[in-house]
C-alpha cells in the first residue's frame, strides 16, 4: 500500500462547527457523558473488529485480549480513552469525524430552540458521540490505525473544535484508536481516579468488554484494574438489574442521552434459545422517515456481536425499536444473506414482534400518558403495520389512535374500542372522514348531520390513513363507513317524524335535481338530495366503490394513473 504521509489542515463540515458551538453550551450541565460516549465508541470498534475477523482472522494481528483503557495525566491535564478495536483509515477519519453523515441534519438544526435543557435533549436524540469531548476539552487528539494496515499507516487527527482540524500520517504499532482530551481550564476535578471510576460505573458498567485503569493501590501500582462489571446485561436475571442499569444500557446501544419510554426483557427457551432486550425510545429519531432507514436491533450469537441494524429481526413499521437479540443457535459466521432464509431468524422475529406489540398493548391499557407519548412519536409508523403485518393485524388495530369529533383537540387519542363503547343506540357503523389535514376534516360540511345527531366521526387525516381503508373493513363486527363515499343511511337513528320530513324535502327538490343534472351533464355521475347536510347548500361525494378523492390526489402526486371517476353532487333539500 502507498502511504500518504503529508500533514494537512481541513475545515469541518459547516454542520459540525454549528453542532460543536451548541453542544459546549447545552451539554455542560451533564458534562460527564463525554466518557460514556467515548467508551461506547470504543466498544463498537471492538465489536466491528470481531465481526470482520470472522471472515479474516489475520485482522486480530495476534491480539485477542480486548479491552478499553481509561487513563489520566495530572501534569499534562489530559484524559485518554483507547481501544484495540478495528481502528480507522485516513478517509474514514475524515468521513466519521469531519462530517455528520446523517439524514435529518437540516431538521435537527431547525428544531433547536436556544433553551439549553431542551437543546441538550435534542442533541442526545441526534447522537453526537465523539463531539461531546469538546464539552470538557479545548483540544482533542485522536490517533488510530485500521486493523490489517501497516504500522506506518496510522493517522493522527487533532482539533480545537473551532472550525478546522489537522490530519497527519504517523507510526502506530498497534491497531485501534486512542482519544486524548486536553482539558479546558476549570475541569481539573476530572483528573481524579476515583471520579473517573465512579463515572465509568455509573454510565458504562454494563459494557461487555473490560474497561481498565491503572490501580492506585500502593501495593498494586501499575497493575491493570477492571473497573466495570464487564458482563452482558441481557444475560443477567431481571431481578438483579436496576432501572438505572436498564436505562444506561439503552443509552449505550441507542447512542441516546434520554431514558427509554419502555422496554421488554425476555429469555425464550424451547426449540430455539435466545434472549431479547428491546426498547421503545421516548423520541422519534430524525431519520425515522428516511427510505434507507436503519433498524436498531443488534444481533449477537452466544454473546458475540454479529451485526448492527439486523433488519430481518424487526419489520419496517417497528424500525424505531432499539435493543439486542442474542441467539444460542445461529452459526457465528451468519451473514445477512443467511438471515434472509433462516427458520431460526423467522421464529425469533415473530416472537420479538409479539413482545413489542404486547409491551405497547400493556402501555395503552395501564399507562395512558406513556402511550400517548409513544403515539405522538411513532403512531404513523405503527399504522404501516396494517399494510405489512397481517399476522398481527388485530393487535395493531387495537393500538391505533385517531382524532375525532368527540374532542376539540387534534390529539389522536381515540381507539376503535373507545368509539364502539360510545356508539349511539341503533348505530351499526363506525364512521370516519378522510382529509389531508385535521382542520380540513374538522370543518368539512360532510360532518353536519353527524354533529346534529351527536354521532362521533373519526378523522383519517394522516397520509398513511388513506391506505388503511382496505385494511380496516370492520372492527368488533361493526363495519367502517366513510362519510364521503356512497349513500348515507341513518334511518335507524331517526324517528318517524324525521323520516317523513326528509322524504317530503326530497320530493320538493326533485325537479331542481333534474335541472342540475341537465346543466352539469357528464361532469357528474348523479345529482341527488343529501341526507348529510344541514346548513351547507351542496357537497360532492363519490360512489361506494370509487376511489377516495384524497387518495386520488395522493396517487396522482406520485405519478400514478388513476381512473377518472365522476363525483356525485348532493343538494341540501
Amino acid at each position: 500500500m502507498t502511504v500518504d504521509t503529508h500533514k494537512e489542515t481541513l475545515g469541518f463540515q459547516a454542520e459540525v462547527k454549528q453542532l460543536l458551538d451548541i453542544m459546549i453550551h447545552s451539554l455542560y450541565s451533564n458534562k460527564e457523558i463525554f466518557l460514556r460516549e467515548l467508551i461506547s465508541n470504543a466498544s463498537d470498534a471492538i465489536d466491528r473488529l470481531r465481526f470482520a475477523a470472522l471472515s479474516d482472522d489475520t485482522l486480530y494481528e495476534g491480539d485477542t485480549d480486548f479491552k478499553i483503557r481509561v487513563s489520566y495525566d495530572k501534569d499534562a491535564r489530559t484524559i485518554s480513552v483507547s481501544d484495540n478495536g478495528i481502528g480507522m483509515t485516513r478517509p474514514e477519519v475524515i468521513e466519521q469525524i469531519g462530517t455528520i453523515a446523517k439524514s435529518g441534519t437540516h431538521e435537527f438544526f431547525q428544531s433547536l430552540t436556544g433553551d439549553q435543557q431542551k437543546d441538550a435533549s435534542l442533541i442526545g436524540q441526534f447522537g453526537v458521540g465523539f463531539y461531546s469531548s469538546f464539552v470538557v476539552a479545548d483540544r482533542v487528539t485522536l490517533t488510530t490505525r485500521h486493523a490489517g494496515y501497516s504500522p506506518a499507516e496510522g493517522v493522527t487527527w487533532e482539533s480545537d473544535g473551532r472550525g478546522e482540524y489537522t490530519l497527519e500520517t504517523v507510526e502506530k504499532p498497534t491497531r485501534g484508536t486512542e482519544v486524548v482530551l486536553h482539558l479546558r481550564e476549570g475541569e481539573d476535578d476530572l483528573l481524579d481516579g476515583n471520579r473517573l471510576r465512579a463515572i465509568i460505573r455509573k454510565y458504562s458498567d454494563h459494557i461487555m468488554l473490560p474497561i481498565v485503569m491503572k490501580s492506585e493501590a500502593k501495593d498494586k501500582e501499575n497493575e491493570d484494574e477492571v473497573v466495570n462489571r464487564a458482563s452482558a446485561l441481557w444475560t443477567r436475571p431481571k431481578s438483579e438489574i436496576t432501572e438505572e442499569e436498564y436505562n444506561e444500557f439503552y443509552k449505550h446501544i441507542a447512542h441516546d442521552f434520554n431514558d427509554p419510554l419502555a422496554y421488554v426483557h425476555s429469555r425464550m427457551e424451547g426449540n430455539y434459545e435466545y434472549t431479547l432486550l428491546l426498547y421503545i425510545p421516548a423520541h422519534a429519531p430524525f431519520d425515522l422517515w428516511n427510505r434507507e432507514r436503519h433498524h436498531g436491533v443488534k444481533l449477537y450469537v452466544r454473546r458475540v456481536f454479529i451485526m448492527d441494524d439486523a433488519e430481518k429481526l424487526m419489520p419496517g413499521y417497528l424500525r424505531f425499536v432499539r435493543g439486542v437479540i442474542d441467539s444460542n443457535d445461529l452459526p457465528l459466521n451468519v451473514s445477512r444473506e443467511i438471515l434472509q432464509q433462516n427458520r431460526i431468524i423467522d421464529t425469533i422475529r415473530s416472537n420479538a414482534v409479539k413482545k413489542v406489540l404486547n409491551l405497547l398493548t400493556d402501555l395503552a391499557a395501564n399507562n395512558k400518558e406513556k402511550y400517548a407519548t409513544f403515539w405522538k412519536e411513532f403512531g404513523r409508523a405503527l399504522k404501516e403495520g396494517l399494510l405489512e403485518d397481517h399476522a398481527n393485524h388485530e393487535s395493531i388495530t387495537r393500538l391505533l389512535r385517531f382524532a375525532s369529533t368527540a374532542s376539540t383537540s387534534e390529539t389522536q387519542d381515540v381507539s376503535l374500542e373507545d368509539y364502539v363503547a360510545r356508539m349511539k343506540e341503533g348505530q351499526d357503523k363506525i364512521y370516519y372522514i378522510t382529509a389531508d389535514s385535521y382542520t380540513a376534516a374538522k370543518d368539512s360540511p360532510l360532518l353536519e348531520i353527524f354533529k346534529k345527531k351527536g354521532i362521533e366521526v373519526l378523522f383519517f387525516s394522516d397520509p398513511v390513513d388513506l391506505l388503511l381503508e382496505p385494511e380496516l373493513p370492520e372492527f368488533n363486527g361493526k363495519k367502517l363507513q366513510s362519510v364521503s363515499r356512497g349513500a348515507l343511511d341513518l334511518t335507524k337513528l331517526e324517528d318517524e317524524q324525521e323520516k317523513e320530513e326528509q322524504q317530503k324535502s326530497e320530493g320538493e327538490v326533485k325537479d331542481l335535481l333534474v335541472r342540475f343534472k341537465e346543466a352539469l351533464g357528464e361532469k357528474v355521475k348523479e345529482v341527488r338530495a343529501s341526507s348529510r347536510l344541514t346548513t351547507s347548500p351542496a357537497c360532492l361525494v363519490v360512489g361506494e366503490y370509487d376511489i377516495d378523492p384524497n387518495l386520488k390526489r395522493l396517487l396522482q402526486a406520485a405519478g400514478q394513473a388513476i381512473p377518472g371517476d365522476k363525483p356525485i353532487l348532493e343538494v341540501n333539500p
